[in-house]
């Protein structure tokens, strides 16, 4: 093998690995929605979780890339431990498909007559016009899903040109004695199993494996014994990608990572056992002979498939494994559920980010709603979760900003677009209300401090306001957890109230100091209680307006929007006049 066939191998490997990888994407992009669906929902049982696992894997071609988006689920919250164990088992038998379809390319060395008869299923048949109608929709396509399946055309294209290369660069292997001498060394079980491993590990994919072995049949050299601990070894060094994805996920994601692992492991283990022990016995004929692509893909599916016949009835026993080797450790922050391993499924990420950004609006309204209720009773233990909250919900600013902005850059559907427009523009409001949270409570403490207290007039003015304030920010909390355009609309009519409010108490406050009925330091801590209210509320009409702009109308435009609601109107003005009654001084 000269120096020119080992860059034609390489060449090769790089087309499969690229084909694979460009297929893969398109299919994940295409098949976003479905695969949050069915691997989010449809897991009541680790048989049905195997079979969705497989379905998945034989359509994006990878059983780590569906382990690892396994993985970002269970770090999500998304999907439990318990149900990813079938998904993937089923996943590691789904990925046996690829070996089938690149086990195509050997059907011009079968005989004459059978390359006669199956001639249109050779790649050199059909794979051209694939690839030509693969690069005309991808060039030329105006609409996203009709690119990616044409993404996906050429990348299974690509992905056959790089088999058919690797393999004409290994022919030279036949007569090799070097060849020979290795293949000497991989007869040996255990190092067969390792070489698999190594190489597996190298590519980061059990199907680019298989297909370099498959390559490594035009030689006429390899037989089903000598095959069958590559395989294993191959399987068992795809578990790579998922043990270094696990690497900064929560506990449950790195079980899910081991359990990937252990399958390979402990079923290559079982398996290799029985296989030598009945060969002992029965004396296999079909043992020592040559092995081609064919014999490869059925040596690797029957492998996948006795593993997972093996390991599915004891799905509870891999979970309890796999928490033994990672033992528990709490995961408090919903940060960790921005996992970058969702970021390949856009519609997948965007709902978990829109999960969290839900978590930051609660934490936010709750801190507010605390603050508020201090005015009436001082807790040092609740001014203390406020500060907490207050602490975590810019933490969650922080992490929801970043994350929103790498998601912006895959591409995806409209209506997830819009949603991570939405989550960009209100993240800062909700931050903000816990900002004014803390801000209500150090006036609370200031005021407490100095032993200031309110006039019986300003007591009752101001519990007016707060429950004003509570309201509407319920309101807005609610209306963008449920996206209630109904609920959303109540919202604008009661900020203008609180609005009056603020002027109203404001004014009385003036009066009462020009009757001495008031002294000016409670006037300071007044002021920024009222300031801080009305700035609250600002916020909420803020959500609420995004969210009914982004609803009715499928664009942001607050300035048309607050527009067209000052203008009133018989509905707006009958809210208005129902809030002004109900919170009037």
């Amino acid at each position: 093998m000269s120096v020119f066939d080992v860059l034609t191998l390489i060449c090769g490997l790089a087309l499969f690995l690229y084909g694979m990888n460009l297929m893969g994407d398109a299919l994940k992009r295409s098949a976003g929605n479905k695969l949050k669906i069915t691997l989010g929902k449809l897991t009541s049982t680790p048989l049905l979780g195997a079979l969705l696992g497989l379905g998945v894997t034989a359509i994006i071609q990878s059983s780590a890339a569906t382990t690892v988006m396994v993985m970002g689920f269970v770090n999500a919250g998304t999907m439990t431990l318990t149900q990813s164990v079938g998904v993937i088992i089923g996943a590691n038998v789904g990925t046996a498909v690829t070996a089938w379809l690149t086990g195509l390319s050997g059907l011009n060395e079968s005989g004459a007559a059978i390359a006669d008869a199956l001639k249109w299923l050779t790649p050199n048949a059909w794979m051209p016009l694939l690839a030509f109608a693969g690069i005309l929709l991808w060039m030329f396509a105006k609409r996203d899903r009709q690119r990616d399946i044409g993404a996906i055309m050429l990348g299974f294209s690509i992905l056959m040109v790089g088999m058919s290369t690797m393999s004409g660069a290994v022919g030279a292997l036949k007569t090799s004695p070097e060849f020979q001498s290795i293949l000497v060394v991989v007869n040996n079980p255990l190092f067969g199993v390792l070489a698999g491993t190594v190489l597996a590990a190298i590519v980061q994919s059990s199907s680019a494996g298989i297909g370099i072995l498959q390559s490594m049949t035009v030689t006429g050299a390899l037989s089903f014994t000598t095959a069958l601990p590559l395989v294993i070894g191959i399987n068992i060094g795809s578990s790579a990608p998922p043990l270094i994805s696990s690497i900064g996920a929560n506990r449950n994601a790195k079980r899910a990572a081991f359990v990937y692992l252990a399958f390979n492991v402990i079923g290559g283990t079982v398996f290799l056992g029985g296989y030598y022990a009945l060969d002992a016995l029965l004396d296999f004929s079909f043992a020592d002979e040559t092995v081609n692509m064919f014999g490869v893909a059925l040596t690797h599916t029957v492998f996948k498939a006795t593993a997972a016949i093996i390991m599915l009835p004891f799905s509870k026993a891999l979970e309890k494994l796999s928490g033994l080797c990672v033992p528990d450790k709490k995961d408090d922050s919903p940060v960790s559920q921005l996992d970058d391993r969702l970021l390949n499924t856009p519609s997948v990420a965007v709902e978990q980010a829109s999960y969290v950004t839900r978590q930051m609006a609660k934490l936010s309204a709750e801190a507010m709603q605390n603050a508020i209720g201090l005015l009436g009773h001082y807790d040092a233990k609740i001014a203390d979760e406020i500060r907490r909250s207050e602490a975590e919900v810019d933490k969650m600013e922080d992490s929801l900003g970043t994350y929103l902005v790498k998601l912006s850059g895959h591409t995806m559907i409209d209506k997830d677009n819009r949603e991570i427009t939405k989550m960009l523009h209100l993240i800062g409001d909700f931050e903000r209300i816990s900002d004014h949270a803390v801000n209500v409570l150090e006036s609370v403490e200031e005021a407490r401090d100095k032993g200031i207290v309110f006039s019986a007039e300003a007591t009752h003015e101001m519990a007016v306001l707060r429950y004003a304030v509570s309201e509407i920010i319920s309101l807005a909390e609610r209306c963008y957890e449920e996206n209630d355009l109904a609920l959303a609309a109540e919202v604008e009519p009661l900020e203008q109230v609180v609005d009056d409010l603020k002027d109203q108490i404001k004014l009385h406050h003036v009066l009462r100091l020009q009757k001495n009925e008031c002294s000016i330091e409670p006037g300071f801590i007044l002021s920024d209680l009222l300031t801080n209210f009305e700035r609250v509320s600002d916020h909420c009409s803020n959500i609420a307006g995004c969210v009914i702009e982004l609803g009715r109308y499928d664009e942001l435009n607050m300035h048309q929007y607050l527009g067209e609601v000052k203008k009133g109107g018989d509905e707006f003005d009958r809210k208005f006049l129902k809030y002004q009654s109900k919170y009037a001084l």
